[in-house]
Order: C-alpha cells, then structure tokens, then sequence
C-alpha cells in the first residue's frame, strides 16, 4: 500500500505539542498525592518553562506572523495558526495553574502555617519592620522613571518586575502621569517576616513592600493606583558565525541585547484597569492576545525560596542521595578497575561523582598524559571544570571544547572559558556554524603496559547539579575500538579535519541521522519477511519529519514501536495502516527524564544506543552529536530488561500519547500493583546500600543483576509492588 506521508493530518504541531508537555508538568502540581511543597514546585517549573517558551518559540513565531509568512509546517498549520493556537491554550493553562494554586495549594500551605501575605494582612509589628526594611535596604536602590509627553516609555528589562504608578499632583495637574519602579534584580522577591517560627512562617513579596512605603519616592504627590507587571522579550541570539570574526566577543555582544529584545508578552495583575493594560500595550506594541492577567503571585518564580525552605522538610520529598555500590566501593583504582570493564551508571539513582573522581584524579595522576572533553553545561563552582584547570597547571596538555552558545548558559561559558584559558587550558569553540552538543571525555594515560585511552561517554551534561535531578546515563570505557574513534572525532572537532575513520560511533551531522534510517528500515525487512521487529527509542523530544516518516513506514510494515518521549512529540500514534503499531509514552515525575536509548531487535542479536541527541533537525543536521553502541552483554541486557522494561511498564507517572494529540494517564490494571519507574530505579539503587560520598575515588558503580529477556509488549508481567520510599 502506498503511504501518503506528507499528509498534515499525520503530524502534531511542534509548539502545541509542547504546550501539552507543559500541562503534564501542572497534572504533577494538580497531584494530591505529591508532598505539598513539590507541588509548589511544579507549578514554579511550569512558570519557567513557559518564560522560556515565550523568549524563544513565541518570539519566533511572532516573527514570522509580523512578516506576513504564510508557510506551513509538516502539520499544515500557518504562523497566524498557530500563534493564535499557542494562546488559546496558554491562556487555558495559566487559568489552571492559578485554579491549583487559589483553591488547594495555597490553603493547604495556610493551613501547614506557611503564609503568603498581602501588605493589609501585616501586624503592626511586621509593618514596623517592614518601613525599616525598606528605608534601609530597598529605597537606596529604587529609581524612579516617569512617563509623559516628555519622558518616554522606559526599556523595562526582560522578565524583571516593574510597578505602574498613577499620580495626582494637586498642586501641578497638568504634570500628572505614570511613573515605572523596576524592582532591581538583585533584591530578593520573597522576605521573611519576623515573628516566623517553628509553626508558623508568614512571608511576603518585595512588592508588597514597595508598595506599602512607595509615597516616600513621590512626597507631595498622590498615588492613585499601582500595578505590578511584568514583560518578556525575545531572548534568542543572533550569530551569524561566517561574519563574526572573533566568536567569542559576537556572542557577549548579542547577550548585552537579550534584555531589550522585543517584547513578546505582558503579564498583569488581575485588578489592573483596562485603560493601564492597553497604554502598557500599546507602549510594548503588543496585541490584547499578548497580554496575561494573574491573580497573586504575578510571577511563581518569586515563591521557590519557599520550596526549599530548611523549615519544610515534612512537606518536601526526602532528599534523594545517589548510591555507590558496595561491592565497589573498596576499590581504590579506577583505572584498574575500567582496565577489566565497561561501566554503565544510571544517574541520579548511581553517583555522577564517579566521572567527577575520575577527572580529578586524572589532574592529578603522573600517568596522565592528556585530557580533552566537551563542555555544553557546567553550572556554576564547577569542580569538572576547576579539575581541568588543575590538570593543565599539572603540566598535562588539556583541551576544553566549549560551547559558548548553549542557550541561557552563553555568559556562564564564558566566564569559563576565560579562566581555563588563564589556567593553560587549550580552549577551542567547536565547529563553523555547528553547536558542540555530545558528552565526550578522553584520558590518555600512560599506563605500566602501554598508553591507554580512558573514555567517558554520557546523554548528559556535565554539570553536577542538573546530574542530581536529571536521568540520565553512563559509559566508562577503554575498549579500543571506541577509544580510537573517540580521539579521531576529538582531532575532527580540535583540529577541523574532514570527517573520517569513525564506523561505531555515529556521529552528526555526519551519518547519525542515516545510520538511524537505516536501523528502522532493517527492522521493517524483518518484519516483512515474517521475523519478530522491534523498536523502543527514549528520547526528550520526536520533531524531524524524515524521522517519523521512517517510523510510519515501519509500522506499517508490522514493526511494533514504543516511543518514550518526555516533551515534543509530532508523531501522531493510533492512524490505521500508518501508526497503529506504535506507542508514545511520556513519564514526568520528580526527576527529569533526558537519558536517550535506541533499542532494534535485529531478529533476536539487539542493537543499543546510547546518545546525546534528540529526533529533532537541529540534533542531525545543525549540531556535533554522538550516539554509541553498547555492546557488551550484560551491560545490553539492563539496559533492555532492567531500565527499557521499567518505563515501559510505569502505570504511576506515564501519560499515552491519543491520536488527537492529548495525553492519557494509564489506569492501574484491577489486582495489580502499581509501578513507578523512578521509585523501581531508587529501589534498585537502594539496594546497594553505599551512599555516595562526593569526591571519593573508589566511588564506581556496578552493572546489577540479569534480568529474562524483554518480552513482546503487551506481555510484559507486572513487577513487585514499589514501596513509597520518600
């Protein structure tokens, strides 16, 4: 049968798929089973996220519908479709994250003794403190800017909060006007009252507090109104890397503009009148569409302090400390240790400080020849990073590619980058016009026997923050075979040699994207010729029309496919004769799922990927990604039986993706006990009752127990009932 796979029917839109994303994010804050606290923090993820969204995608789209494109995308829809379709559901979204917020969230905190206050709501003796407060603390930082006929509009900054503020002047009228406080950055936005104690914390915004004492900055005047709002500008950099002669300054210069893009939405307080909303529009020129009315907070980003608050450890989960096996942990040599084996760890259940140890001693370790890594994001403090430096003040040759485009992370590489040049760390910017995406570290040691390669090859970034609060996964390795690969594409990326001599690893923009083609369509032939066909890729996001083009014809074919696919999904499950085969899973849950693993069945002998890139276009043609096989028995048969087989029989966090683009919560099958797949990997982890203790060199995982083969899907038995463990 002959497919018609451009048919826009076939395809969900990248944007409103997206938006879906974001809405499983607020189910999790709508969760009564979460500890309350968490829930708190989901609705502040959901916040940032959409901050982001709107920085980036909504500016993007709001382009092109101020040029008047008429493009369509895969799924038919044009740039005025869909932006009109972005805010139907945004505006949906907003209104029920403050429904959670207003009718269960709050009043539940009210009621645990954690208080959200108004300026009204506060005693005397709070107000006492609070004028002090102000008068010390806040009044020598805040400045005035009025607006009128002679004063314009100010360039209010990107995602800062701003008070409008209506005068009366009695004495001159005609000076009568508006006047915007931006509330400086560097202030904190959630205060402590006094009086707070072990039962019973009441807290308030900086604004409430601005607000309560603004008449100070405008004696002799009257303030009739004061309204908080805040704006979003486009935050996308413009580099254009053929015409930037030094890339490194570009890339400072376009972040000194990213506050003053053009604005993209505007977000009031509810009672804001109409007359105020439409001047800020029309001073912002935006559109009644792109502006957002909130009830109290106007933005949650201002009440994370409390999430983490040392006060609420009831209300939170219980911190979660990754594992060292104990089998391994007597081993006070790694290099020994990965002389013998392949390593796999599974993070944040098994300690990222495993890579961390093997960087620093590698700084250290007189046998150490050389160190060359990839950096895409470090986060701030890095000790990967001072480890590099230490290592090239050691006398050892190190190379650091770093991205210094990694989107919101540019100014933190720079920093970075600078140092490590300082340091004698050889710092090289990555490829023309590519961004450098892969999770690469190469040790080239000289050993009693011979110089030896030592690699680390990971689906995450190495930075030791994130590495707590995102799945991912670990290689350590000396197999020849990808260690010699691995320093040939370090000489490809250093050196800007043509690309050559790599055949396991597959590498983009090179051959991934083929190399994946080419698995799928191997298992659709299976498939034809009667054999068993399977495919099962976990990965953050599924956009590439080519990519999902393949998967429809394999399906068709009789390929069963399961997809776990945590965020943008544009394939659409479910058509007859297209997609009826295939599964699209999406678990959110406490930690973010970003491992990616490519599983084929290959009639009967599996091929398993491991990588850093998603399905999407950027990742096969715009980026350096790497995805490398596994191909050591047992490490392949946890990865499908421990790990693949887990996810894909979570009936707690996992959503299925309907034909119509939404997304269903499993139900809980009569008689069975409910899995987790998060818990089930903390369980396991658990087990090996060594907890990590940063910084140790003995600190090395194991690969645990075999487990049967991974059964056809709908066969797949129930595991053991997991206990709730925090």
């Amino acid at each position: 049968m002959t497919l018609d796979l451009d048919n826009p029917a076939y395809y969900i839109n990248r944007e409103l798929s997206w938006l879906e994303f974001n809405a499983r994010v607020l189910e999790e804050a709508a969760d009564a089973s979460q500890p309350l606290l968490e829930r708190l923090r989901f609705l502040c993820i959901f916040s940032a996220n959409l901050d982001e969204f709107f920085e980036i995608r909504v500016a993007g789209i709001k382009q092109q519908v101020e040029i008047q494109s008429d493009q369509e995308g895969p799924d038919g829809l044009t740039p005025q479709e869909i932006f009109e379709g972005i805010q139907r559901r945004t505006h949906q979204l907003v209104a029920r994250q403050y429904e959670i917020w207003r009718q269960e969230v709050e009043p539940l905190l009210r009621k645990d003794g954690v208080l959200l206050c108004q300026r009204n709501d506060l005693t005397a003796e709070e107000e006492e403190w609070a004028e002090r407060y102000f008068t010390e603390e806040i009044l020598p930082v805040l400045t005035p800017l009025a607006v009128d006929p002679s004063h314009p509009f100010p360039q209010v900054t990107n995602k800062s909060f701003n008070l409008i503020v209506t005068l009366r002047r009695p004495v001159a009228a005609h000076l009568a006007g508006f006047e915007i406080v931006q509330v400086p950055h560097n202030l904190p936005r959630l205060l402590t009252l006094p009086g707070s104690g072990p039962n019973r914390y009441r807290f308030i915004q900086i604004k409430e507090v601005i607000g309560l004492f603004l008449g100070s900055l405008f004696p002799g005047d009257e303030i009739s109104e004061i309204n908080g709002f805040r704006v979003t500008r486009n935050s996308d950099l413009y580099i254009d890397d053929e015409e930037a002669e030094n890339l490194l300054q570009t890339v400072e210069e376009e972040l000194r503009k990213r506050n003053r893009g053009n604005a993209v939405r505007l977000e009031i307080e509810e009672r804001c009148p109409p007359e105020m909303e439409t001047f800020l529009l029309h001073a912002l020129n935006l559109r009644q569409a792109d502006s957002y009315r909130h009830f109290e907070p106007l933005s949650f980003l201002h009440l994370l302090p409390v999430c983490s608050h040392e006060a609420f450890p009831h209300l939170r989960d219980r911190p979660w400390t990754p594992v060292i096996p104990k089998d391994l942990a007597s081993h006070s040599d790694i290099f020994e240790i990965l002389r013998r084996r392949d390593i796999l760890l599974h993070h944040p259940f098994e300690s990222f400080g495993v890579i961390v140890d093997l960087l620093q001693r590698a700084a250290d370790d007189p046998g150490v020849l050389a160190i060359r890594m990839t950096l895409y994001r470090t986060g701030g403090d890095s000790p990967i990073v001072r480890a590099l430096m230490r290592g090239a003040q050691n006398g050892k040759q190190v190379t650091a590619l770093v991205e210094i485009k990694a989107r919101f992370d540019e100014a933190n590489n720079i920093v970075w980058a600078r140092q490590m040049e300082e340091a004698g760390v050889h710092v090289v910017y990555g490829l023309l016009g590519l961004k450098t995406h892969c999770k690469v570290l190469e040790i080239i040691r000289r050993d009693p026997d011979r110089i030896r390669l030592y690699v680390h090859l990971g689906t995450g970034n190495y930075h030791t923050g994130t590495a707590r609060l995102y799945t991912d996964l670990s290689l350590l390795t000396t197999r020849e075979d990808l260690t010699k690969e691995v320093g040939t594409l370090f000489n490809i990326l250093t050196g800007l040699s043509r690309f050559h001599g790599i055949r396991k690893l597959l590498v983009a923009p090179f051959r991934m994207a083929e190399a994946f083609h080419d698995l799928i369509a191997a298992e659709a032939a299976f498939a034809q010729q009667g054999k068993p066909a399977r495919i099962i890729a976990k990965m953050n996001a599924l956009v590439d029309q080519e990519m999902i083009q393949a998967l429809y014809r394999a399906s068709a074919a009789g390929v069963r496919i399961d997809l776990i696919v945590r965020g943008i999904c544009c394939l659409r499950p479910g058509i007859p004769g297209v997609s009826e085969h295939i599964r699209v899973v999406s678990i959110v849950g406490r930690f973010l799922e970003h491992s990616r693993i490519f599983y084929f069945a290959n009639n009967g002998d599996p091929k398993i990927y491991l990588g850093s890139a998603d399905w999407m276009p950027r990742n096969f043609y715009r980026r350096i990604e790497v995805a490398f096989p596994i191909e050591v028995p047992d490490i392949k048969k946890r990865l499908t039986n421990e790990i693949l087989e887990t996810y894909l029989s979570d009936c707690v966090k996992a959503r299925v993706l309907q034909p119509d683009g939404s997304y269903l919560r499993l139900k809980q099958s009569p008689g069975k006990s409910p899995l987790q797949a998060q818990y089930h990997f903390r369980h396991l982890a658990r087990a090996q009752l060594v907890l990590d203790r940063p910084q140790v060199p003995e600190q090395i995982a194991i690969v645990p127990q075999q487990r049967p083969t991974l059964p056809p899907r709908e066969d797949v038995p129930p595991l053991a009932a997991e206990p709730d463990l925090f």
